[in-house]
């Protein structure tokens, strides 16, 4: 359970968490000569009911709402702080949508300086919890406690302590089955251990040994050489817990806030988000189709362009869906939330004005149409969830683990999703050593494109017997993973629409289909090289004079070949094969009587000059009916 103050620069949020914990958390020099809190402080509080509470304490100051946001990500209970002399102020209400939009589910609220009432008297009491009353109205801090207390005297901190306990209790706990996630906010080194980083555990679970990594920029893997929570050594730390993780193999430098701690290969860093975004009722005006914002999300601050999707404005008070196409990469999470913020001047200036969740990380960019994709996801549940993600994927599929990291669900919801996908035919397991899945949908989508490409190609390519299976595989996608283009090509076998003959793929029942003008050209080219006998005439030679194109030769004689009525010895030469199988007669012969036959008296056996014996001998030497030893020529054995 994580803590957080909240509230407007000098209404004694820093005073109060050290009145509740003991822990004064402006750490820094400059904090205490000013008097002011300038950035995060950590403290933890044992509630009522023995739980251990991490506490965030953060600046008040409108020129640190980037702090502020980037402690109030992982904040479970709000402490809602407003002095009783001042009431509510500008950074009250700021601070306050921040929490709505980072989703923070309940709170209380601290009336600090409460020894001042008294003196103010019961109609500015009256009129500062109207005003409370009015801020809350709608929020999760409507009917919530307020608690008059003051850091001072100690009056209403047990009370305070007491409402704290009661809200906790009513909270759930985080996902501790989910990927493991971890904004960093801060990065120091301790002689002995080396750099150690801090932050809340949003999601899943970090223990001693894991492999990590830090996003963006470090997908290591780096170990994790130790874990604390509040100071004490654990073998392990759990979502909602504050952490500083000791991790080996990198140098403070090489880190910073806004960093993810994840497990090593567990989620991708990303420039492109889906997300639902919410306007602010209290913005100034509505947003249009494309606007150029700050992005806080977890410790993280880019600056994004926020594109509508199919929608020309957003209107105060409404919701949308858009994308958020960020300047840098950063680490997401499904569900997780954000806040975005006008930039004035300077980074991290400028009024919030609005929020929402993750939809989806790494997404495609999104053109006309992109609301009808994202919005399945506004209500999926597990199943339909993973089913439109692997959809998404398209024909390079994703492994369980991706599909972990990206949906965010627990290992056994997201098996069971997959069982019950997997059962009605939703996801196909396509390589079962990597746990690759596929999209039902998109899998009949590759059959049918294979079968059309199939089509095209018979339609286009008569006299060849088929498409080699590479070029079909890269036709349909280069990125087309090879096993699961092999359950594609064996799914359309064992349906019956295609054949696999070696290396090459038909439609059933197709293959080579020659035309009249065909059989008639391939008459004359049998004809020609029948009598030629051992003395061919080259391909270009064949070509001008039966007037045949060079590559409907190359596939007339490619049909020959395979009929075995012609061989091919060499790339100019091809001779009729009964010509070639008598030589091969004569030349075994002449080897089993002779034991060995010259470069000389093969010659003479071919009866034809050194531009045919040469390819004839290789081309025996290839088939292993000979062995050449120096200068002679030997049958080959076995």
């Amino acid at each position: 359970m994580i803590v957080g103050t909240a509230g407007h620069i000098d209404h004694g949020k820093t005073s109060l968490v050290k009145a509740l914990t003991g822990i004064d958390t402006d750490r820094l020099k400059e904090e205490k000569r000013r008097g002011i809190t300038l950035e995060l402080g950590f403290a933890h509080l044992t509630l009522d009911d023995g739980t251990v509470a991490g506490v965030v304490d953060v600046p008040g100051h409108e020129r640190f709402v980037k702090a502020m946001a980037a402690g109030a990500g992982g904040v479970d209970l709000a402490v809602l702080v407003v002095a009783a002399d001042e009431g509510v102020m500008p950074q009250t209400r700021e601070h306050l949508d921040i929490c709505r939009l980072l989703g923070v589910r309940a709170g209380v609220i601290a009336l600090t300086k409460s020894d001042l009432l008294a003196e103010l008297g019961a109609e500015w009491r009256a009129l500062v919890e109207a005003d409370l009353g009015a801020l809350t109205a709608g929020t999760f801090l409507e009917g919530a406690p307020v608690v008059p207390c003051s850091s001072r005297t100690g009056e209403g901190l047990d009370a305070l302590k007491s409402a704290l306990t009661a809200a906790a209790c009513a909270l759930p706990k985080r996902p501790a089955e989910g990927p493991a996630f971890l904004p960093v906010d801060r990065v120091f080194t301790i002689k002995g251990f080396g750099t150690v980083v801090t932050g809340t555990l949003l999601s899943g679970a970090v223990a001693v040994e894991d492999a990590v990594s830090l996003l963006p920029g470090l997908p290591g893997p780096l170990r994790v050489r130790g874990v604390q929570v509040h100071g004490d050594a654990v073998p392990k730390v759990e979502a909602g817990q504050r952490a500083a993780v000791n991790v080996a193999g990198v140098e403070p430098e090489a880190l910073h806030r806004g960093m993810v701690l994840v497990r090593a290969g567990e989620l991708p860093e990303t420039r492109m988000l889906d997300v639902e975004l919410s306007l602010l009722p209290a913005a100034e005006g509505p947003l249009p189709r494309r606007r150029k914002l700050l992005l806080h999300l977890g410790t993280a601050q880019v600056e994004a362009t926020v594109a509508l999707l199919d929608v020309e404005r957003l209107e105060p008070g409404e919701t949308a869906l858009a994308q958020l196409r960020l300047d840098a990469p950063v680490g997401a999470l499904v569900g997780q939330r954000f806040i975005l913020r006008g930039s004035r001047a300077l980074p991290g200036r400028g009024a919030t004005v609005a929020g929402g969740r993750i939809l989806s990380i790494a997404p495609p960019r999104r053109r006309k149409g992109g609301s009808e994709v994202v919005a399945p996801l506004l209500e999926a549940d597990p199943q339909g969830q993973v089913a439109w993600l692997l959809r998404q994927a398209g024909y390079r599929g994703l492994t369980q683990q991706e599909l972990f990291g990206r949906s965010g669900l627990g290992p056994r919801v997201l098996g069971r999703s997959l069982e019950l996908l997997g059962a009605k035919g939703g996801a196909l397991l396509v390589d079962r050593e990597r746990r690759l899945y596929l999209s039902g949908e998109v899998f009949e989508g590759l059959q049918g494109r294979a079968l059309a490409l199939l089509a095209a190609f018979h339609e286009r390519e008569p006299l060849r017997e088929g498409l080699p299976r590479e070029e079909l595989r890269q036709r349909l996608s280069a990125e087309l993973d090879s096993r699961t283009f092999q359950r594609v090509t064996q799914a359309l076998v064992d349906a019956g629409r295609v054949e696999l003959d070696k290396e090459v793929v038909r439609l059933k029942g197709r293959g080579r289909t020659l035309s009249l003008g065909d059989e008639a050209a391939r008459t004359k080219l049998a004809a020609e090289l029948s009598a030629a006998g051992l003395a061919p005439p080259t391909l270009n030679e064949l070509a001008q004079k039966l007037q045949l194109a060079p590559p409907r030769l190359q596939e007339l004689l490619k049909v020959m070949v395979a009929e075995g009525v012609a061989v091919r010895v060499s790339d100019e030469l091809c001779f009729d094969a009964g010509a070639l199988a008598s030589l091969r007669e004569r030349l075994v012969a002449h080897l089993r009587e002779k034991k060995e036959i010259t470069t000389q008296a093969f010659k003479e056996m071919v009866g034809q000059s050194r531009k045919f014996v040469i390819p004839l001998s290789e081309y025996f030497d290839r088939e292993k009916v000979t062995l050449r030893v120096g200068e002679k020529r030997v049958l080959r054995r076995g």
